[in-house]
Order: structure tokens, then C-alpha cells, then sequence
């Protein structure tokens, strides 16, 4: 069997443009115990960050047991079976906090306090000091893949003035942000180099259809297994372009582009975090890049989370349900539900001997403690995947009170290889990471 370059693609024409398939992990890129390259490089790692709005409900959020094997709370229990890949950590804060949402955003993806653009109302709007952590672990990963990054967004922005902070969660500087892809088939196109065409269907015209003759090839130079494997790739590509075109059907009479419209008003947010979630494993799995954010509510979060039982923006329950606030502690569990359908994705995607999970440092959190009090104290914080061995998961780490969360930060950059020495600047600065959730 001929070794198979890494970076292979099948190539074809649609519509006239230039198409390309990237290709997941076959043997004959593989070494012969599938957990390196079969150039003697390690299997890439990849860092990510995956973020909802408005915090938890932290009597019900903090776990009562410590150290390896711990019991999950309420609120973290739609992650029990992903806990092998999942670790805790309590008892932080962010030490840079003067505006909660503001402060807890730049805090803990910067390091740093906000940059202050002036008064808005009754309270601020800012952006960040400088870029995100993840164009930070960005910049390490330069060059080694077609996208530099990819920015993810789920529940839609429901409207703030109070700055780049409150809208966006990846920035490159100042006013400088990295928007989030909401639209599911905008993600496709930009990912298999699909030309921007109103009237594409997808249900008519596949990618695949471009690439058939190169996959037959293909076929012909690789084992049964890797066969096997392509053929499951491709199914899966296959299914999301379905998926995709029933979307765009659906709402053809309204003449949007978007995928899994809302239904008597109201967001299919489950729906549409699957097929975020598929497209970018697809996009990990391909070595697409090595660099994403997921959004899954802004800060502060406007998401009406009509699952729980919400008729009205999470924020605003958040001010005005009555402790001990059933209907803000039903909508995290459903936010935790919406990361577990993520991290498990990513689980069940195979990479050689292992899978993506494994080889991602994904670091998980929100802006605050809770809503009720915009506490930035104890702020929730979860640090997924094994990082390619650099990580254990399974563990809750108590740190002393009050800790420095961006310990977390660089918890999770190390945890994906990038040979951080530090992380922060001035009260945000830390150079020590939690041991606890290292291997």
C-alpha cells in the first residue's frame, strides 16, 4: 500500500468552479500503529473554544465531589458519559472583573481587562484589549492548514450596543472581531470551496458528484479498510448536504438562505447544533484546521430557551425568576445537553487508533457565575478532550478561592501543544497552568 499524503484532497468541477473533498484519516496516512503520520509526525492536535452566555445556576453547576472519578452535578450530568474526556474546575475568578459580562468575556479569552469605548445607557460598551486566546493558539498553527480558523455560531444574536464584546467571542484586536458563521450551508460552501450561487440546490447537485471519478481512483491505491472508511466519509457529507438542502427548501418562500428556520417563532436550536457540530468535526477530522470557536450564545445571552420553558430572553429570566430559578437551571442542563451532542460528535469521529475528542483541548465556559448575581467569582469552567495524551479527563480540581481562571486558559493551550510560557497581562497574568488536569 503507497503512503498517502496528509494533505491529500479529491478535486473535481461544479458549476463550473473548482471543488475539493478533504479527506479524514486513512491507514495509508497513518503509521502502522495508526497514532502518527505515516511520516513519523504526531497526529495534529487542534485547540477550540465552545461558549454560552449568562452563566449556570452554581448551587446545582458545582460538583460536591473532587479529584479523579468525581460525581457530576445536576447541571453537568448530560456530560456523564463524555466525563472520561471531561474535567471540572471550581473556586476561580476572574481578577481582572469591574463590569461582569465585559470583564468576564476578556477576562478569561484575553487575560485582560476590556478596552472601554464609552458610556452606553445605564452601563459600557467595549471590545477586547487584544486578540482571543484562540487567534493565539491561531498564530502557533499558522500555515499548517487551509483555514487559519473557523468561527461557529449557534443560538442568533438578538441585539446589543454595548460593543464587539457582547456580540463576538473571537477577536484578532480592537475592534477587530472574527464573526461567527450562523448559516449552516454558508459553512458548507466555504469548507468543500463550494461558488456562492442563490440558486445551487444541493439536493440536485453534490460535491460528490464532482469528485466521483477521483474517488474510484482513490479507491484503487488504498487497503478495503481505507475503503471502508472513505465510503463512510463520504455518506456522512452526503447526509449533510441532505440535510442542508431540506433546510434551504423549507424556507425557499421567504427567499433566506438559512437553514433550520424558526417554527411558530421559535429557534430549532438543538437542530441546528447538530449540524454545526457535524460540519465542523468534518472540518476537524480533514485537518481543515486546527483553530474554532463555538458560540452558542452571546454574552448575555438573549437566547430564548423555549425547551426549558422560557418565554422570554435567558438574561432577562435571569434578573426576574424567583430563586431558586427552575426555569435558568432547565436551560443550562439544555445547554449542557447541546455541548455533549458536540463533544460526543467529535467522540465518535475516528482518528487512527483514536478519535478527534482525544486530540482536542477544548476549553468551555461562559462570561459569568450566574446571572442572578453577575457574580465573576466561581466562575463555571471545563477543560474537554485528552489533547492528544497531554490531558486526563474525569477529574474536578477545587482550586484554593479565589484562583485565577485564566489558569484554565492556559490549562487548555498547553493542553493542545502550544508551548505557552504565560497567559494574561497585569491581575489576568498567570504562568502556571492546573497540574490536576495534565497528564
Amino acid at each position: 500500500m503507497k503512503p498517502l499524503s496528509r494533505r491529500a484532497v479529491l478535486r473535481g468541477v461544479l458549476a463550473g468552479s473548482a471543488v475539493s473533498v478533504a479527506l479524514p484519516p486513512l491507514e495509508a496516512m497513518l503509521d502502522v500503529n495508526g497514532e502518527a503520520l505515516a511520516t513519523g509526525e504526531p497526529l495534529p492536535t487542534r485547540f477550540g473554544i465552545w461558549f454560552w452566555g449568562n452563566g449556570v445556576r452554581p448551587e446545582q453547576w458545582v460538583p460536591e465531589t473532587t479529584g479523579a472519578g468525581f460525581t457530576p452535578s445536576e447541571e453537568m450530568a448530560p456530560l456523564t458519559d463524555l466525563l472520561p474526556y471531561v474535567s471540572a474546575v471550581s473556586g476561580c475568578t476572574i481578577k481582572t472583573a469591574t463590569h461582569p459580562h465585559h470583564s468576564g468575556m476578556t477576562g478569561i479569552f484575553t487575560g485582560k481587562r476590556y478596552y472601554e469605548l464609552g458610556a452606553v445607557r445605564d452601563t459600557i460598551a467595549t471590545t477586547f484589549d487584544g486578540p482571543s486566546v484562540d487567534q493565539f493558539a491561531a498564530d502557533h498553527f499558522a500555515g499548517q492548514t487551509p483555514f487559519r480558523s473557523l468561527e461557529v455560531g449557534v443560538t442568533r444574536f438578538r441585539g446589543s450596543d454595548e460593543g464587539s464584546t457582547f456580540q463576538h467571542l473571537s477577536h484578532s484586536g480592537p475592534n477587530r472581531p472574527n464573526p461567527s458563521e450562523y448559516d449552516p450551508v454558508a459553512l458548507y460552501n466555504r469548507l468543500f470551496a463550494v461558488p456562492a450561487d442563490p440558486q445551487r440546490d444541493l439536493a440536485r447537485m453534490s460535491v460528490l458528484d464532482a469528485v466521483t471519478g477521483r474517488v474510484r481512483k482513490l479507491k484503487t491505491r488504498v487497503s478495503s479498510a481505507d475503503g471502508l472508511r472513505l465510503d463512510q466519509h463520504l455518506d456522512s457529507v452526503r447526509t449533510l448536504e441532505l440535510r442542508l438542502a431540506a433546510g434551504a427548501g423549507a424556507c425557499a418562500a421567504t427567499g433566506k438562505p438559512t437553514t433550520h428556520p424558526d417554527i411558530d417563532g421559535r429557534e430549532q436550536i438543538a437542530e441546528k447544533n447538530q449540524t454545526m457540530s457535524e460540519l465542523l468535526a468534518l472540518a476537524l477530522a480533514c485537518d481543515l484546521t486546527r483553530v474554532f470557536s463555538v458560540l452558542w450564545s452571546t454574552a448575555g445571552s438573549g437566547v430564548i430557551v423555549w425547551q426549558a420553558g422560557a418565554d422570554e430572553s435567558l438574561h432577562g429570566t435571569c434578573h426576574e425568576e424567583a430563586l431558586p430559578q427552575p426555569t435558568v437551571h432547565a436551560a443550562t442542563v439544555f445547554t449542557m445537553e447541546n455541548l455533549a451532542t458536540f463533544l460526543r460528535i467529535l467522540r465518535d469521529t475516528p482518528e487512527g487508533a483514536t478519535n478527534v475528542l482525544a486530540n482536542s483541548s477544548i476549553l468551555c465556559c461562559s462570561e459569568l457565575t450566574d446571572g442572578w448575581t453577575h457574580s465573576n467569582d466561581d466562575f463555571p469552567l471545563l477543560v474537554a478532550g485528552h489533547g492528544g495524551g497531554r490531558l486526563v479527563g474525569g477529574v474536578h480540581h477545587r482550586a484554593p478561592l479565589w484562583d485565577n481562571a485564566t489558569r484554565a486558559t492556559l490549562t487548555a493551550l498547553r493542553g493542545a501543544g502550544v508551548p505557552a510560557a504565560s497567559f494574561g497581562e497585569d491581575l489576568g497574568l498567570v504562568t502556571e497552568s492546573f497540574s490536576e488536569l495534565e497528564a
